[in-house]
């Protein structure tokens, strides 16, 4: 991509998501995840009905009349994106592909984060690590993600989730806010990685779907090419057998990734590429 499209699209992404952020999900986001603790402000005078275990009795003492610690909330967060690139987040239907959806999903995000003071960064991941992108503050940091994952060309094709996540529990010390963006179409174990990082840090799960995945669309006789393993197929798309074949397959699969994310409480949203996905992220933050 040239280098005067790849900003028009970075300007036009954060128009788009900050304005988003600023008025729908800064809110959301603030209330949805919390701080690390409390950390004690600063004191002032006593008031009726204020609680006796919030006294400072050192400068009530000194002053000889009662005053209280005052708290606030220990703000500051890191937010870590683990963004699948495989092949499979290629496909799209109609305008707008996984890959795009995943993109503007890591805009919101990331602007809700810096517009926190919060710190964010990235991981790339097929079905190995492709990309770290260290925790940093600030709106320069947050284009430095888009920019990459704009210009990003995966090395490689398949899916692995638990490569990207095992990389994130072995650099990530602290706790951090943890959204995992991927359409978890993964014949690996990413489930037994997910459990062992929700013991230290708050894992979410956006799962990207796109509207014919759900249903084919009527295109009559089309070949199907599988973005991973190369591997192409035809399909007649009128078939009334095939597609309930189909939309049946998709339905299993669905019920049982979002069963087992709600087993290993594992908050979640499934987010399509043909839908607003407003909605759904407002949704899930209101829920936590």
């Amino acid at each position: 991509m040239e280098t005067k499209e790849l900003l028009k699209k970075i300007q036009r992404l954060e128009i788009k998501t900050k304005g988003l952020t600023k008025h729908i999900f800064s809110g959301e986001y603030h209330s949805a995840f919390k701080g690390r603790g409390m950390a004690f402000s600063e004191v002032r005078d006593y008031h009726f009905g204020d609680e006796v275990r919030t006294i400072d009795w050192n400068v009530t003492a000194r002053f000889n009349d009662p005053y209280v610690k005052v708290f606030e909330e220990e703000r500051e967060l890191i937010v870590m994106l683990i963004i699948d690139v495989s092949g499979s987040e290629d496909f799209g239907s109609k305008e707008k592909t996984k890959k795009d959806l995943a993109l503007e999903l890591s805009a919101i995000l990331a602007f809700s984060a810096i517009s926190n003071n919060d710190k964010v960064g990235a991981i790339f991941v097929s079905d190995k690590m492709e990309k770290y992108i260290a925790p940093g503050k600030g709106k320069k940091h947050a284009l430095v993600i888009l920019r990459e994952l704009i210009e990003f060309k995966p090395t490689s094709k398949g899916t692995n989730l638990s490569e990207g996540i095992k990389f994130f529990r072995n650099t990530q010390k602290k706790r951090c806010i943890t959204f995992v963006l991927s359409d978890f179409m993964d014949s690996n174990n990413y489930l037994e990685s997910l459990k062992v990082a929700r013991k230290k840090h708050d894992v979410v799960a956006l799962r990207i779907v796109d509207g014919a995945e759900r249903e084919l669309p009527n295109l009559g006789v089309v070949q199907l090419f599988n973005a991973e393993t190369g591997e192409t197929t035809w399909v007649n798309t009128n078939n009334a057998r095939t597609k309930e074949i189909h939309a049946n397959n998709f339905k299993k699969f669905d019920e049982e990734v979002s069963k087992e994310f709600k087993k290993s409480g594992i908050d979640s949203a499934t987010i399509s590429t043909d839908e607003d996905f407003i909605k759904p992220l407002v949704k899930l933050f209101q829920n936590r």
